[in-house]
């Protein structure tokens, strides 16, 4: 879009963190449309480069945007971080119970249903299966290097 900017056009926003993410960026920014002779506005902060007091109003709300993205990170990480400590984990609930990996396991190990067959009986994708299989292929391979491997 700025590749396409020219003398006389008014680059216009809905809000100002639309533009950018921090004010270094920013501020990089509408020092190129003031290259080419073009002025910035945004709707909802009533922003308009093109008068000094839009140009002082533009700074200040872009380091007060970044300030509040800045603080919701912090949150964010101290919300993780409460919920590690309380025993929590992001990320989705597992598709299948630690009974039901098991007997994915044993059907598949034995011989009994194919990986598509086991993912069709516990109505998860295909690559499920493949990734319980592969964890325990790996979890055996420690073992076994673990019990190979010489006493010090």
């Amino acid at each position: 879009m700025l590749d396409q900017v020219r003398a006389g056009d008014v680059l216009l926003v809905w809000k100002l963190d639309r533009l950018s993410r921090s004010l270094k960026d920013l501020l990089r920014i509408i020092e190129r449309l003031d290259a080419v002779g073009a002025g910035f506005r945004s709707l909802t902060e009533a922003i308009d480069t093109t008068l000094p007091a839009g140009r002082m109003m533009m700074q200040m709300l872009g380091a007060f945007a970044e300030f509040e993205r800045a603080m919701m990170r912090e949150r964010t990480r101290a919300g993780l971080a409460a919920a590690a400590a309380q025993g929590r984990r992001g990320g989705r609930c597992p598709k299948l119970t630690a009974v039901q990996r098991d007997e994915v396991v044993d059907m598949v190990s034995s011989g009994r249903r194919t990986g598509a067959e086991a993912a069709r009986l516990f109505g998860v994708n295909p690559a499920t299966i493949s990734r319980v299989l592969s964890s325990v292929r790996h979890m055996s391979l420690s073992a076994q290097r673990e019990v190979n491997s010489p006493a010090i």
